[in-house]
C-alpha cells in the first residue's frame, strides 16, 4: 500500500432482484455506482462477468490520490467468511458450493472478502452509521426475509462456522409453519410477502380497508410500503397489520435480548422505512416481553445508511484487514 494514497474498494450488494455496486472510499463516501438485474444473468459465470465489467468501469476514473484496496461482497445466504465460500443462497438458484472469493480474486488480482449480506450491513453501520456508539448490538434487516448480524465486544460474531446471526429463523411458534430453515421462524410471519398475504386474507375475510383502493383495485399492487401509507392515514386494518409485525419481531428480539443483552437493536431494510408505524408498537411490545432491567437501557433505532448500507458495508470488509 502507498501510504500517501487513500484507499477505496468496490462494494457489491448481491440482492435477489438487483446487484448494486459502488466504489467506496475508506471514509465511507461513495464515488461511483452501478447496478444490474439478477434475473438477467446466466448462472454464476454470468454474475461474475457482470461484476467484473462494472467493477473495472467503476475504477476507470479513479482519482490520482486513491488506490484500489480490494472487493467486498455481501450475499443473501450462508457463507464461510474465512474461505469466502458460498454454501447456499436462499432466493437465487444455482448458487450452491461456490468458492466466490477465489473466483473473483483470479479476475481482479485483489483482496476479495465475501460475507453474509446482513453481516456486511452490520460492518457498515458499525463503522460509519448507527452502530458506531455501541460495543454490543444486534442488526436486523426487514425485507423479503429477516436477516441478522451480531456485534459482541466490538467485533462481528460469526460463530463456529461463519453462519451465526440468522435470527430470521428464530422460532416464535413451536407449532408454526415448517420451512427448510426450521419451524415457526419469525420471517415466516413478517417477510414482505407474508405481510401482503396476511393483509389480503383479512380483506378477503370481509375487513373494511382503504388498502386495495390505494392499490387501484389490483391485488398484485399491494406492498408493505402501501400498507404503511394506509396505516399512517389511520386505516385500522393496516395499523393492525403493523402491530402484528411488531409483536412478532418483539417476540424474537426479547429472546435475543435475554441471550445476549445488547445495548441496541439497529433495524434496516425496506420495511424499516415504516418509521413510527412500526417502531412505536415494537417498543411497546418489547417492553411487555422483557424484565425492566433488560428493557430500560435497550435502544431501538433505525439503521442510518439506508439503501447504501449493503455496498458500503461490503466495501468496508476489505478495510478491516
Amino acid at each position: 500500500m502507498n501510504e500517501n494514497k487513500k484507499r477505496c474498494a468496490i462494494g457489491v450488494d448481491f440482492g435477489g432482484t438487483y446487484v448494486k455496486m459502488a466504489r467506496v472510499a475508506e471514509d465511507g463516501t461513495i464515488g461511483a455506482r452501478a447496478s444490474f438485474a439478477t434475473k438477467d444473468l446466466k448462472g454464476v459465470d454470468g454474475w461474475l462477468d457482470e461484476v467484473e465489467r462494472h467493477a473495472f468501469a467503476l475504477m476507470a476514473d479513479l482519482p490520482a490520490d486513491m488506490e484500489w484496496a480490494g472487493v467486498g461482497v455481501g450475499v443473501p445466504g450462508f457463507v464461510d467468511y474465512a474461505k469466502g465460500f458460498v454454501h447456499d443462497l436462499t432466493n437465487v438458484p444455482g448458487w450452491t458450493g461456490v468458492p466466490l472469493a477465489e473466483r473473483l480474486g483470479r479476475r481482479f488480482r485483489q483482496i476479495v472478502r465475501v460475507d453474509n449480506d446482513v453481516n456486511a450491513m452490520a460492518v457498515g453501520e458499525c463503522t460509519y452509521g448507527a452502530g458506531q456508539a455501541y460495543q454490543h448490538a444486534v442488526f436486523i434487516t426487514l425485507g423479503t426475509g429477516v436477516g441478522g448480524g451480531l456485534l459482541i465486544n466490538n467485533s462481528l460474531y460469526r460463530g463456529a462456522y461463519s453462519m451465526a446471526g440468522e435470527i430470521g429463523h428464530v422460532s416464535i411458534d413451536m407449532n408454526g409453519p415448517v420451512a427448510p430453515t426450521g419451524r415457526g421462524g419469525v420471517e415466516q410471519y413478517v417477510g414482505n410477502r407474508r405481510i401482503v398475504e396476511r393483509t389480503l386474507r383479512e380483506i378477503d375475510a370481509g375487513r373494511t380497508s382503504s388498502i386495495l383502493e390505494r392499490a387501484g383495485g389490483k391485488r398484485e399492487a399491494v406492498t408493505p410500503k402501501l400498507i404503511c401509507q394506509a396505516a399512517e392515514a389511520g386505516d385500522e386494518l393496516a395499523q393492525e397489520i403493523f402491530d402484528f409485525v411488531a409483536d412478532c419481531l418483539a417476540t424474537m428480539m426479547a429472546s435475543v435480548a435475554y441471550l445476549l443483552q445488547p445495548q441496541a437493536f439497529i433495524i434496516g431494510g425496506g420495511v424499516s422505512a415504516a418509521g413510527p408505524v412500526l417502531f412505536e408498537p415494537l417498543r411497546r411490545h418489547l417492553n411487555k416481553r422483557l424484565n425492566p432491567h433488560f428493557a430500560e437501557k435497550l435502544v431501538i433505532k433505525r439503521a442510518r445508511l439506508g439503501n447504501d448500507a449493503g455496498v458500503i458495508g461490503a466495501a468496508a470488509l476489505t478495510f478491516l484487514e
